[in-house]
């Protein structure tokens, strides 16, 4: 369980994750070293995975985002197996769930365009072994976007 101080380090770190240790501590109300021992302890146990920085995808081209629903000819463990791990190596998937529903993945990518996105499709998503068929929904606008999780 997490006290309230290592909630406000997390929280800080999601606000900006490279923020100096002074200026962390000073927010959080610890001194330097017990701070940069709770953020060593915090990333030791799990709860910081990694920091990264956030791009423009308009412009490095990549502005139009899509949600793919797919489905499998077969619903087996093998099946399953080999459409994870072929998804894995795909640049342009930023991200892919298995789902329970009306079809088995839900995958976001990010392309240049309709037609880059058509490319991708066809010579990306629709020859991984499995796939039966696609369901597209290109994204018209982002209302939310946030890799922010909920801390309370």
């Amino acid at each position: 369980m997490l006290d309230k101080i290592s909630k406000k380090i997390l929280a800080e770190l999601q606000n900006d994750g490279r923020i100096s240790n002074v200026d962390l501590s000073a927010r959080v109300n610890l001194s330097p070293a017990a701070c940069l021992e709770r953020v060593r302890k915090l990333q030791e146990a799990g709860y910081i995975l990694h920091y990264s920085a956030q791009l423009n995808p308009q412009l490095l081209d990549v502005a139009l985002l899509v949600f793919i629903e797919v489905v499998l000819d077969r619903t087996t463990p093998e099946v399953f197996d080999a459409f994870s791990q072929s998804v894995q190596i795909i640049p342009e998937v930023l991200e892919c769930h298995m789902v329970a529903g009306g079809f088995d993945y839900l995958v976001k990518a990010r392309v240049k365009d309709m037609n880059a996105y058509r490319e991708f499709l066809g010579k990306s998503l629709l020859q991984l072994k499995g796939v039966r068929e696609t369901h597209t929904y290109a994204v018209m606008e982002e209302v939310k976007h946030t890799t922010k999780l909920p801390i309370r």
